[in-house]
């Protein structure tokens, strides 16, 4: 200030420095004149400079107590405009005028400063003034000496500025037009709001997707349906209420709510009390009891654990259903239960679009809701029954369902978000597996319930059906009392069946006649006896085979199988003058007419053995009968008894009349195995028949058979049909 008040200014490379050397300094500034320093509070000063020309640094001579440094002026020297120089005044010019039009930050009126400019230093200078560049951008502009080197620089910067400013200006518009979107129908809705005030009316709308809002956060809905829920609760926002599409979409949202989507049961892992519960609710059944209670210690020890699927196939009657009640008892979980017989649209399991009138979700997902829980026993009842038409194959959409690798993200048509259906446990029944498609059957594990023994019966009668009937027609156990001979009578002579229905229907026809009795006061206590049964019950209506009570010759006892269980089977053989033809009668199937020709043909190549004379197959026509001819009988375990009513018929020898037989058999004579072994030995034993013969290969079958039973029984295996003759014929 004392001298001629010139200072020599330069910035540092990093303004956090407070102690900076030679190398943290740039070299060029500028030598400014001290115009004005002022003491301001606290110590400080301010100080008014005006540039005056550029230098540079030569050497730094002392750091302390300020620094010194010896400059070198960088004079501008006063040049002719050349052409070059001129074409980029002009571009520089235009730029600028371009840039405080899109920029409104720099006033206009320095345009027409900048314009009035004529020395290219002096504009170039003043230019970069105005314009916002960073740190080492404007030093650079101080460094370039060279006039055209700068006006290039600052040419290239107000281009990228520009292009900056350009991309700044269509956000803004975007943004504005976004937000003047939202205050439009944020206003507009004010007004509605008011005007309602105003009328004194509700805002039902504004209230009803509040309450939607608030079941959607409450609801734990899995991703995708969260998702889903708020697109859909935004449309209904948006639309008119009166709009026909409102009352779709407020149905869809009231679907996906009540479905339950993280609602589970606990599993009652307790292995005692589920065995309890399935013994007190269910006579013999050891097959699907053991699997329960497999599923249940799986379930102890393995806590993440896909559902089971079983298959529950046997005759009518034999307790499907309730068994399937009684495994949701079991387990403590909830019960649901559709009935798929007569189902012909694959809509009933996958639901219909959105798109048709009065659409709703599939049976699953409706029985799903209809359990409150994500975990139910899920009985799908008479799988056999389904059918298809033109409206598609049931049977096929339950693929997905009935398939734990797929149906955790099973997908109904109306929902159109994924359910997991992973964690229920699905129980299907049918009569007979010949009607369910092999994929379905592939995907399900097969359980097969046998029909009741007698002695089933007997206890299943005893111990669940009659005081239940008792209970049901308001009487007491002492109003009626059955014997065992009783309800034995009941099963052999008024029901033939597999399962209980009937045998429940004759006990609950015994109560209705003793409760109408009790009512008129005739008698305070009934005994129900063998002899005054057919009061109650009528004349009987069944007759059991009966073991033949003496030998005869061309009569052999054969054994069956049938839905209500097994039965004696007599087969009679009778020759009579003719040509050689075989006549076979009784209402045979094709299976067992083949097998009586290819008895014909073993005992035939067996004619010298047997002593049977070679001209009885030309001379004589053989008649085969089955009796109860009205009753269809087919299958070909009937083979080796047709063999040996044949043989003895025309060998002349007699059959034993205690002994009976199933099995297959080849035209070389082997004997091969046959299903239902258990029901058919069941009958001879309940028939009075002492031996039964059946094939080596179902020795193992004997295991099924109760021990009373075998005691009683002698059990011979056969693997041709010689030991067949050996043991039933009378030599």
């Amino acid at each position: 200030m004392l001298q001629n008040r010139e200072i020599f200014l330069s910035t540092q490379k990093e303004a956090q420095t407070d102690e900076p050397d030679e190398g943290e300094i740039f070299t060029v500034g500028t030598i400014a004149e001290i115009k004005q320093v002022l003491k301001m509070p606290g110590g400080t000063m301010r100080v008014l400079v005006e540039g005056l020309y550029r230098a540079e640094v030569q050497t730094f001579i002392t750091y302390q107590p300020y620094i010194k440094a010896q400059v070198r002026a960088l004079p501008e020297s006063m040049i002719d405009k050349n052409p070059e120089t001129e074409a980029y005044v002009r571009a520089l010019v235009a730029q600028f005028e371009e840039y405080v039009k899109i920029s409104k930050k720099i006033p206009p009126e320095t345009v027409g400063v900048i314009v009035g400019i004529e020395e290219p230093n002096r504009l170039a200078d003043t230019t970069a003034s105005h314009l916002p560049l960073k740190l080492y951008e404007k030093q650079r502009i101080l460094e370039l000496v060279d006039v055209n080197e700068r006006l290039n620089y600052l040419c290239e910067l107000l281009a990228r500025e520009m292009e900056i400013l350009e991309l700044e200006r269509k956000i803004g518009m975007r943004v504005r037009k976004q937000m003047e979107k939202t205050q439009k129908e944020y206003y507009l809705r004010e007004q509605i709001k008011a005007i309602q005030k105003e009328l004194g009316e509700k805002d039902d709308r504004a209230a009803e997707v509040e309450e939607l809002k608030a079941r959607i956060d409450k609801a734990k809905l899995p991703e995708e349906a969260l998702n889903k829920a708020f697109k859909e609760l935004e449309r209904l926002e948006k639309m008119p209420p009166m709009v026909a599409e409102a009352v779709v979409v407020r149905n869809y949202l009231d679907w996906i709510l009540s479905l339950p989507w993280s609602v589970e049961t606990k599993d009652r892992l307790d292995f005692k009390k589920a065995e309890k519960i399935l013994d007190d609710d269910h006579y013999g059944l050891e097959k699907p009891k053991e699997r329960i209670l497999e599923y249940l210690a799986i379930r102890k020890l393995a806590k993440k654990m896909k559902g089971p699927i079983l298959c529950l196939v046997g005759p009518p009657g034999v307790g499907k259903t309730s068994l399937g009640k009684s495994i949701a008892k079991a387990l403590g979980r909830n019960f649901v239960r559709i009935s798929l017989g007569g189902m012909r649209d694959e809509a009933e399991i996958r639901g219909h679009r959105r798109t048709y009138v009065g659409s709703m979700p599939g049976r699953i997902l409706q029985s799903i809701k209809q359990a409150g829980s994500r975990n139910p026993v899920f009985l799908l009842d008479e799988i056999d029954k389904m059918a298809m038409d033109f409206r598609g194959d049931p049977a096929s959409a339950l693929l997905e369902v009935l398939d734990p690798e797929q149906n955790c993200t099973f997908t109904d048509h109306y929902m159109e978000v994924a359910f997991d259906l992973s964690k229920v446990m699905f129980v299907t029944t049918a009569n007979s597996l010949y009607n369910v498609p092999r994929p379905l059957l592939d995907r399900m594990e097969i359980i097969e319930l046998g029909g009741y023994t007698e002695e089933d019966k007997v206890q299943i009668a005893k111990g669940y059906l009659i005081p239940k009937q008792i209970e049901e027609h308001g009487l007491q156990p002492k109003h009626i009392n059955f014997s065992e001979a009783v309800i034995r009578k009941i099963i052999q002579e008024y029901t033939r069946e597999a399962g209980v229905r009937n045998l429940e229907r004759r006990i609950a026809s015994i109560c209705r006649k003793t409760a109408r009795k009790v009512v008129e006061k005739k008698e305070a206590g009934i005994k129900i006896t063998v002899n005054n049964l057919d009061k109650y019950l009528g004349v009987k209506q069944y007759r059991h085979g009966v073991a033949e009570q003496e030998q005869q010759v061309g009569v052999a006892t054969g054994l069956a199988w049938t839905e209500t269980g097994g039965d004696i089977l007599s087969i009679e053989v009778a020759l009579t003058r003719g040509k050689g033809r075989l006549t076979l009668t009784g209402k045979l199937g094709d299976v067992m007419k083949e097998s009586a020709q290819a008895a014909l043909t073993y005992v035939h190549s067996k004619a010298e053995e047997l002593n049977i004379e070679p001209e009885i197959f030309t001379d004589f026509d053989i008649h085969v009968h089955v009796p109860e001819g009205a009753i269809p009988k087919d299958g070909p375990s009937a083979g080796i008894t047709l063999a040996t009513a044949l043989a003895s018929a025309l060998s002349g020898k007699e059959v034993r009349h205690n002994v009976a037989m199933t099995g297959e058999i080849t035209l070389r004579g082997r004997v091969l195995p046959i299903g239902g072994l258990k029901e058919k030995v069941l009958a001879a034993h309940r028939a009075g028949i002492k031996t039964v013969i059946l094939p080596e290969d179902n020795q193992k079958d004997l295991m099924e058979i109760p021990d009373p039973v075998k005691k009683q029984l002698n059990f011979v295996s056969v693997s041709h049909m010689d030991q067949v003759l050996a043991e039933s014929l009378i030599h």
